[in-house]
């Protein structure tokens, strides 16, 4: 069963959290993305706390401008160093009874931006890193400068980083964001996952506020340029600050229309222990259409 939380941190932050399992045990921590929050990690939660499934001590955290997790006003306050802070004290807390490390974080969409960055910057918080649909940041900087494809997939962000963004977003019962989820693929066209109770746990985190969401857009460099912004055509890190020196499942819903599959082309030039998993029939919300899938890849995973 999920157990709900509030954790505040060292430096004042407070992250609602979700998590399932016995404190002590190996830990693994789940990362999700917008427009999302941490129930989408329940069914997984609740599989891996299983003893016959490892028996780990599994946990959610809805990120900082998410649910009811602290949403500072300022935008800078969005950028990836501060949300890198808030998960390396959860570790902290959570691990603390197990060796001081996760077994694996894994992470979506936003989430994975955070998780890419913290497996690059502090290797010693997790054993292994496994992310779903998120793009590295070398390979995203290449495709957003260079691949009108990735461009035009992306043209959403320069929405969401308007002023105004949050308030359209909520319009017709959140008609819009609603469509971020049926208008990104899915075979024949179907979405039984999104059921009238899926869609209610959206709208009751929805109305919590839609404006930290929209920071993480408005406080990152990462979008197709524009005539008065650079995006990530301005963005130039060095090799050092975007490899990954840790065992990496990587799995990839190729029906992805925010994030095509020329996004994981040349992954493993940063990511050297690389495992790479490519799901024909799945898009962008694996997580919902196929969670037995994604926990198997993650089992045979964590076994090995």
């Amino acid at each position: 069963m999920v157990e709900t939380f509030q954790q505040t941190l060292p430096h004042g932050i407070t992250l609602s959290c979700r998590a399932a399992g016995t404190r002590g045990r190996p830990v693994l921590m789940f990362l999700h993305g917008f427009p999302e929050a941490a129930f989408v990690w329940d069914t997984l939660l609740e599989y891996f706390a299983k003893p016959e499934n490892g028996g780990y001590r599994c946990i959610a955290p809805n990120l900082r401008g998410f649910e009811k997790s602290s949403s500072p006003s300022e935008v800078s306050a969005y950028r990836v160093k501060y949300l890198m802070q808030d998960i390396a004290a959860l570790v902290a807390i959570e691990t603390a009874g197990s060796g001081n490390k996760l077994e694996c974080l894994v992470a979506h969409d936003w989430g994975g931006s955070v998780a890419w960055t913290l497996a690059n910057q502090m290797p010693h918080l997790t054993k292994k890193l496994s992310i779903i649909n998120s793009p590295h940041t070398g390979t995203f900087v290449r495709e957003l400068t260079h691949n009108p494809k990735q461009q035009a997939a992306s043209a959403y962000m320069n929405f969401l980083v308007r002023p105004d963004s949050e308030k359209i977003l909520a319009e017709d019962d959140y008609r819009r964001l609603f469509g971020f989820f049926t208008n990104m693929g899915a075979e024949n066209g179907e979405f039984a996952w999104l059921t009238p109770a899926l869609k209610q746990q959206y709208r009751d985190v929805w109305n919590a506020g839609l404006t930290g969401g929209c920071n993480y857009y408005r406080a990152s460099p990462l979008r197709p340029a524009t005539k008065t912004d650079t995006g990530a055509a301005g963005v130039d890190l060095p090799h050092s600050k975007l490899s990954v020196d840790l065992p990496t499942l990587v799995i990839w819903a190729m029906n992805d229309t925010a994030l095509p599959p020329e996004l994981i082309d040349g992954l493993d030039d940063y990511v050297p222990q690389l495992t790479l998993h490519k799901v024909q029939n799945g898009t962008h919300w694996l997580i919902h259409e196929q969670p037995q899938l994604v926990a198997g890849y993650l089992q045979d995973f964590l076994n090995h």
